[in-house]
């Protein structure tokens, strides 16, 4: 049975990913602060601040790394020292157990690491695949600027793995946290909203299908970068709608406007401000099919089985 390390395991995408490794016979290993809180899966302890990793993690091979983990972008306003830990969550997190490996004298099969398409910055009506540029010159967009140094901070596995995958993460679905579990209470009183214009695209992905990308990564993936998204992004106002729809809900769709957004959540506001019309292109052409194509059927099976 392949080992797979993931880090961020006990987060929203790691416990649906867990569930699904084990069921495809993978044996899922978690690193936790607190490892003993970690009832379903095997958890071994590491500690940033002092750079360590429980050595008894290698006392069997590693056959693959899934580097989930991080300080949630969305998760609180950006002031510089939240910044800070953004970027560092995800860097040294890296950096500690790329040591950790090399001490060990081991090596991967495979590591894939959760990027974001928020590299992209704000688009437009722009189609974007993995081969759209990165405004790397815009150095004041922390979005560009942290997901740059999320991708950056792979390069402490190069040498520690045959292969270095990245998978641009779009609105995850689920209704057990995330943008939707935020966004669904509103839609109880009938009450929706679109954010500024509300013309800006929004790459959804269902979470099962994110989920099942990673899988298809670990066995058939290549080196590189690949866009984690469904297949149709709308626009946020048609997000909205559709989801006024999906729960059955006659709601009365608003709008929260951009200087009121600017306002409440300063520069965070461009999480919901950006528009990327990115595509699952790569992936697609590689194989990967979606179970979920369609936004309102996924938002009803969410809901239905309440993920």
């Amino acid at each position: 049975m392949s080992r797979i390390l993931i880090t961020g395991g006990s987060g929203l995408i790691g416990q649906e990913l867990c569930k699904l490794l084990h069921r495809q016979g993978f044996d899922p290993i978690l690193l936790s602060r607190n490892p003993s809180k970690i009832k379903d899966w095997t958890a071994f302890e590491w500690d940033l601040k002092r750079g360590w990793v429980d050595p008894q993690l290698f006392n069997q091979p590693i056959d693959y790394l899934i580097h989930l983990a991080g300080a949630g972008i969305a998760d609180a306003r950006w002031t510089d020292k939240r910044k800070r830990l953004i970027v560092k969550s995800r860097s040294q997190s890296l950096d500690v157990l790329a040591q950790a490996f090399r001490e060990a004298g081991q090596e991967l099969k495979a590591f894939i690491s959760a990027s974001a398409v928020g590299i992209y910055g704000d688009r437009g009506n722009e189609v974007l695949d993995e081969s759209s540029a990165i405004h790397e010159e815009r150095k004041n967009d922390f979005l560009i600027q942290s997901c740059i140094a999320w991708e950056e901070a792979a390069k402490a596995f190069h040498g520690l793995s045959a292969r270095i995958t990245h998978l641009r993460i779009g609105i995850v679905l689920s209704t057990q946290g995330g943008a939707l579990a935020k966004m669904l209470p509103s839609y109880q009183f009938h009450l929706g909203a679109y954010f500024g214009s509300g013309e800006q695209y929004y790459p959804w992905v269902h979470i099962e299908d994110l989920c099942r990308m990673f899988l298809f990564l670990l066995e058939k993936g290549k080196m590189g970068v690949y866009n984690g998204v469904g297949p149709d992004p709308v626009q946020n106002k048609t997000m909205a709608r559709i989801l006024a729809k999906a729960t059955n809900k006659k709601s009365l769709i608003l709008p929260a406007p951009e200087f009121a957004l600017r306002l409440a959540m300063g520069e965070m506001a461009n999480v919901v401000l950006y528009s990327a019309r990115a595509l699952p292109k790569r992936l697609e052409e590689e194989g990967f099919q979606h179970r979920y194509r369609d936004l309102q059927a996924a938002l009803e099976d969410l809901l239905e089985r309440k993920l």
